[in-house]
């Protein structure tokens, strides 16, 4: 992996075993920089997403985007954002996930396709620290009217909306979001969600 520059907002993950320096590295900021996103970069970040893994190799995943110099589209993806999350819209790149309902070949219910494109989210913003970027994933926007003001088939279920872009300065956030960046990472220890056999 490439590392960061000095001026990325380092917080890596304090891992109780080592793990992937991509995966320490990978973080959801609040502060996030104007700064255009490189289409190079933009392409490299889905093109991360491209290699998820999928149940039946069917890459139920669809992404719809944005950024801060497409006008009326950029627009929409912001009108989109619930206002606690207004801070988003100083990312240079908003994003929004959908999820194929049924798989293409036999038009079945895929029950993994949420599972999926989660996945390749995640691989998206994995990819982010070597580009010198942040992405912050987001269940807070409007979900009912996604797939209609974004011309979505009715196939497909929203996932998840996504900022992304250069870092910004946390004094440029409120008072909360403030908080919110600085506050320290914390994840659930193993032996809570990790069982051998059962859940007994």
């Amino acid at each position: 992996m490439k590392i960061p520059p000095m001026d990325y907002p380092h917080k890596s993950a304090p891992a109780d075993v080592p793990i992937l320096e991509a995966l320490r590295e990978r973080w959801s900021p609040y502060a996030f920089s104007d700064r255009p996103v490189e289409n190079d970069k933009i392409r490299t970040l889905f093109e991360a997403a491209r290699w998820a893994p999928s149940s039946f190799n069917e890459q139920p995943w669809r992404y719809v985007y944005a950024t801060k110099t497409d006008g009326e589209a950029r627009e929409r993806l912001e009108s989109l954002l619930m206002p606690g999350n207004a801070w988003a819209k100083s990312a240079f790149l908003l994003a929004v996930s959908f999820a194929k309902k049924t798989f293409t070949f036999n038009g079945k219910e895929n029950r993994h396709g949420l599972h999926d494109t989660g996945a390749a989210s995640a691989y998206l913003a994995a990819q982010c620290p070597a580009l010198g970027l942040v992405a912050h994933q987001m269940a807070g926007f409007k979900v009912d009217e996604a797939v209609s003001l974004l011309g979505v088939p009715a196939d497909f279920v929203p996932g998840s909306m996504i900022a992304v872009g250069y870092p910004g300065n946390p004094k440029d956030l409120d008072p909360k979001s403030q908080e919110r960046e600085n506050a320290p990472r914390e994840r659930k220890p193993q032996k809570e969600f990790v069982f051998r056999g059962n859940m007994k």
